[in-house]
Order: structure tokens, then sequence, then C-alpha cells
């Protein structure tokens, strides 16, 4: 029953990942040309959530009526009590009628429209932080070190907030602009041209603010996101990095850096908070002016008899009103626009990226071997340094392969080939036979595991970090990797177990424990190829000694690939590659090279 569960949910699962790798494509293919159209490309978004919308928007006029009904029914009632005709009773019951039936079904269809228009936005921008998600997850190793984590944090989170933020503003505000402006200008121009004449006489002021406040409102919103993306990435590495600043007696010299950071977005802020400030504020001024000159004018005109019922100068007061209120809020919609502007293109910027894996269309390997071949392999790094020269290895299936030599001869970028997130400038990387580029690099790497030198693991329960991406792990088999990875003491002695959290990146465990781990999440995945980069630095010489007795009979069978600086803990290996200026200079079992007298018997020789 359980297990069907599983393969339900797996499916459920399954399914959602397929829509949002499409919904992925769709994104991407949205944000071409975010930074000339980009709220355009905002509108793209709501491909699929348009039947929302225009409900949305029935239902926003029908709530909005009241409010463009009330300036002709005040008037109305205004000139029924001055005029006093025969019928003043009945029309006057019949003003108040339509009035009050408008009033009572505004609450429904306010409900209505707010929640199908939050649906809608809030579908958006769930699918656009998932886009980004998958988006991530696919771009490619060298990427993530040209991008600080804070600040993709930032645009995941900040930004497409303001998108969302944008979107509403835009439909909510925009919406009520259109349909006042509408309503006020056909109401006005068909009792009074004259009058309509003076409203018109707004635009130009209106245009004119919003030239002189868009341009600074921009510019100083791009250097506010800047510096918050940046403080962001810097507060990330100053929790990081608050064991060794403590360490080192270094709290005053991280408090320092931030707080001048903290005052700059300060500094910053304020200016920008100044400017929409006083935005704002002349706005307002503005256009109360222009209240007040509007009343000014239509009490002359009727004093002048060109305007016939007293209460039409209510209602060209309050269409005045309205209309002010709506080229207000254009123009305080500009900064909201301006935010939601510069996040399209923030996140445009991620989403655009093109280096990523293409794994579509390649053949997928359903089984690995662990036949390994690098031929005449050369790689080197954007900054054109050579890692890789002519690098020739041939690694057989079963085989332990131990990659020795000094800091910075490629061992890393060997491994980092092996698991597929390099692949050779020139030369070629064969598995299997297979040429590296022209696999599917998710079904290859279904078949491996990988314990890094320095940990990873994620703010959760042993038994999560151990069984990670696995559903179907039952407690004998658990139990047996538990063993294997010599864990089992420390599970028994912790008071919850295996449901024990680690705490943020396994803060609450020692080194050696979570390297451990790191093991065991390794060891429970059966692999067909083991990376080892130093798997057993962080332990002790016992535990060392213990997990090396474990490694030795789990990998027989599998291809493993070993770092090692320590050259004691590599005698058991198949095969050692010693390598210098990135390339393989010698080749053979731990005897042979020690009889060889060659670098390898060097470098063991000075760690003796």
């Amino acid at each position: 029953m359980n297990n069907n569960k599983k393969e339900t949910e797996g499916s459920r699962l399954l399914m959602n990942d397929e829509k949002l790798s499409q919904l992925e494509l769709e994104f991407i293919e949205r944000y071409k040309g975010s930074e000339k159209h980009p709220v355009r490309t905002m509108l793209k978004f709501y491909k699929g959530q348009y039947h929302r919308l225009i409900l949305a928007a029935i239902c926003y006029i029908i709530k909005k009526s009241p409010q463009w009904m009330i300036p002709i029914i005040t008037a109305n009632l205004i000139n029924l009590v001055v005029q006093q005709p025969e019928n003043m009773v009945r029309q006057i019951v019949i003003n108040v009628a339509v009035l009050s039936v408008l009033l009572v079904m505004n609450i429904p269809f306010h409900y209505a429209y707010v929640k199908l228009e939050a649906t809608a936005t809030r579908n958006v921008e769930a699918a656009l932080r998932g886009a980004l998600v998958r988006k991530l997850q696919h771009l490619s190793i060298g990427h993530y070190r040209e991008m600080q984590s804070g600040r993709i944090q930032s645009k995941m989170m900040r930004d497409v907030e303001s998108i969302a933020n944008l979107s509403g503003s835009l439909f909510m505000n925009g919406m009520e602009i259109l349909i006042n402006l509408v309503v006020a200008i056909t109401v006005v121009s068909s009792k009074n041209l004259l009058v309509f004449a003076f409203f018109v006489l707004c635009a130009p002021l209106a245009g004119v603010i919003s030239f002189l406040f868009r341009k600074r409102l921009r510019g100083l919103n791009r250097d506010y996101r800047h510096i918050m993306e940046q403080t962001s990435a810097e507060v990330m590495d100053m929790v990081e990095m608050v064991p060794l600043s403590r360490a080192h007696a270094l709290e005053g010299v991280e408090t320092a850096k931030m707080n001048r950071l903290l005052h700059s977005i300060a500094r910053r802020g304020l200016r920008l908070d100044i400017t929409q400030s006083l935005f704002g504020a002349t706005n307002w001024v503005v256009f109360e002016g222009f209240q007040l000159l509007c009343l000014v004018f239509t009490v002359v005109m009727f004093l002048n008899g060109q305007i016939a019922d007293v209460g039409d100068i209510t209602l060209y007061q309050n269409y005045f009103t309205m209309l002010v209120a709506s080229v207000t809020a254009i123009l305080a919609m500009i900064p909201a626009l301006t935010r939601g502007v510069e996040a399209i293109t923030s996140v445009g910027e991620l989403m655009s990226a093109q280096e990523e894996e293409d794994n579509d269309g390649k053949p997928a390997l359903p089984d690995v071997a662990g036949a390994f071949s690098f031929r005449d392999v050369s790689f080197a790094y954007e900054d054109d340094h050579v890692v890789l020269d002519n690098f020739n290895l041939e690694v057989k299936p079963g085989e332990t392969v131990a990659l020795v030599g000094e800091s910075g001869v490629g061992k890393t970028t060997v491994i980092n080939m092996v698991i597929g997130y390099h692949y050779p400038r020139t030369g070629t990387l064969t598995i299997d036979g297979h040429n590296i580029r022209e696999i599917d690099l998710r079904s290859y790497r279904k078949h491996i595991a990988v314990v890094p030198q320095n940990t990873i693991l994620f703010s959760g329960t042993i038994r999560e970090n151990i069984t990670y991406g696995l559903s179907d792990v039952t407690e004998e088999k658990l139990w047996e990797i538990l063993r294997a990875a010599r864990l089992t003491e420390m599970i028994e002695q912790l008071p919850n177990g295996l449901d024990t959290s680690v705490g943020e990146h396994g803060g609450k465990l020692s080194g050696g424990q979570r390297q451990r781990i790191s093991i065991a999440r390794a060891l429970i995945r059966d692999p067909k190829v083991i990376i080892l980069d130093e798997a057993t630095s962080a332990l002790d010489s016992v535990s060392e000694k213990k997990i090396q007795e474990a490694l030795d009979h789990l990998t027989a069978g599998r291809t493993t690939f070993v770092v090692a600086h320590r050259l004691s803990t590599i005698k058991d290996a198949d095969k050692i590659a010693v390598m210098e200026g990135g390339r393989c200079i010698e080749f053979g079992t731990y005897d042979e090279l020690m009889e060889k007298q060659g670098a390898f018997y060097k470098y063991r020789q000075l760690q003796l």
C-alpha cells in the first residue's frame, strides 16, 4: 500500500516536473526582448490566466459602478431639491434605490474580483519562481562561479515580488484609471464642451511632471536594486565566515565592513524616498490647485448662465476629482512601474542565461558499466588558464583509480568531467564508449555517487540527508548502510536517532560525522561509479581506518575515482594516476610506482 502511494506521488511529481520544464521554456521565450519591451514581457506571463483576468475585469466594473454613478445621482438630487418638480419624491426614491442596489452589489463582486485577480497573479508568481528554480538546476556549474548566491536569492524573492506588484498595479490601478477617464470624459463632454476643454488642459502638466521624475526614479531604483543584491550576497558570506572571523577576533572588521554597506544602502534609499516624496507632494499640490480652479471656473460659468443647473457644479467637481485622481494614480504608478521593469530585466538576466546543459534529444544510458577513456583531453577555464593539457587516462569497469599530485594540477577538473560538469575543450571523454557530449547526462548521473571534500548537508534530519532524493529505502537497507559507514554508534547515542536535526549545513555535527553521513548518502544509492574527493580527510585516524575498510569492501566491482593527498590511503587502489602540469605523467599500482622511484615516490617520501 505504501509503495503504491509512493509510486503515485512519484508519478505526480514527475508530471509536475514535466510541466515546469515546458513552463521554463515558455518563460525563456517570453523573456526575449525583455529589455526593450519589459511590460509586454510581463503581460505574456499571464498566458493561461486571461480568462480569470477577463472575469475579474467584469466584476471590477460592477463593483466600481457606484463611484461613477454617485456624481450623477448627487447632481440629480441637488437639482430635484432646487427645482422641486411634481414627481420630485418619486425621482428621489428612484435615484436612491439605484444607488443602494449598486452599493449592495459591491461586496460580492469585490470578493469575486479579488479572488480572480489574486489567483491569476499568485499563479504567475509561483510559476515564475518555479521556472527560476528549474533554470538554476539546469545552469552549468561554471555559471555559479560568476554569480553570488545572495544575488540569485534576491532575484528569486525580491524581484519576483516586484514583478507581481507591477502586474497588480497595471491590472487594478490601470483598469480603474482607464475606466475613470472614459466615464469622466464621456459624461463631461456630453454635457458641456467648455468644461471638457478645461479638463483637457490638465493633461500636459501631468505629462511634464511625469517626464521630469521618470528618468530620475529609474536610475535611483536601478542603483538601489544593485546595492540590495550586493548586500544580500555580502550578508550570506558574512554568516558563513562567522566561525573564521570569531576565531581570529575579526568581529570588528566584519561589523565595520557591513556597516559601511548598510549605510550606503540607507543613503541611496533615502535619496530614493526623498525623490518619491517630492514627486508625490508636487503632484498633489499642483492638482489640488487645479481642483480649486475648477470649482471657481464652474461657479463663474453658472453665474454667467453657461451652466443651467446648480447641481451640475457638483457633478463637474466630482468628475474633475476623478480625473485628477486618475492622473495622480498614473504618476504614482511610475515608481512601481520602474521597480517592476528593473525586476523584469534583473530576472531576465538569469532566465535568459545560455550557459546550461543541453540534454534534449540525446540518448539516455539505461545502464553504466564504468569504462572511462580520456584521449588527448585539454581544458581551460574562461580566464584561459590551461588546467588539462593532452590528458590521457584509461579506466576499466570496476577499477579504483586514484588521482594524485600537487594542488592545481587538474585533479578536480578530471573529477568534474567525470560527473559531467565540464566538457573537454579538445579531445574526447567516453563513458562505455559513448562520447560524454552525446549522452543525456541526467540518465548517466543516476548511476554515480559523489562524496565531496567539503561535505554538503542541508537543514533537515540525518535520515533526510542520507536518503536525499530516494523514497523507497527500507529500514533494513538504511541500517546496513549506517553500519558500513560506521554511524550506528553515533545514531544510537542521539535522543531522536535518525530523526535528529543536523542544523544549518550540518552545524550540530562534527566534521567526521558530517563526512560519514555524506559517505552513507553516496553508498545508499548503490552506484556503478563512485567519486571520492578526499572522502576521509575530515576523519580522525581511528575513524579513517574503519571507513577505509568499509569503502574497500563496498567499492568492489564499482568504478571508483579517488582524489587523495594522503598517499597512505590509496595503497589498495588498482591504479594510481600521477598528475603534473595537467597531464598524467605516471600510471600504475602503488608498488609499481614506488619501485619506479619517480614523481610518486618523491611525493610519498615527503609524507613519511
